[in-house]
């Protein structure tokens, strides 16, 4: 079954932000990861406020998201998001199809 990062994403500061969207997707390449949803409009309509970046990425299993995550290039990546952003993400297995 496919997988999907979510992940809610506030950029405190967007010129050193680009270090990290440069570099990671040469992990999400390796990994076939498919954008569904990267910014655009979006609206909380329950709890926390509306986060200035909501992305939606699909993998073809759960392991395939989980490895991405965890492979050299995305922590390469991640070190330079983590100081400039803030994020929450999580991966979530999809269901089987109706």
């Amino acid at each position: 079954m496919k997988a999907y990062w979510i992940a809610h994403v506030d950029v405190a500061d967007a010129e050193h932000y680009s270090q990290y969207t440069q570099r990671a997707p040469k992990a999400f390449t390796e990994y076939g990861a498919k954008f569904l949803a990267r910014g655009g409009r979006s609206e909380a309509l329950e709890g926390r406020a509306t986060p200035q970046r909501s992305v939606v990425i699909e993998f073809e299993s759960y392991e395939q998201a989980l490895a991405c995550y965890h492979s050299a290039a995305y922590q390469e990546a991640k070190r330079y998001r983590e100081e400039w952003a803030r994020a929450e993400i999580i991966i979530v297995e999809g269901i089987a199809p109706l």
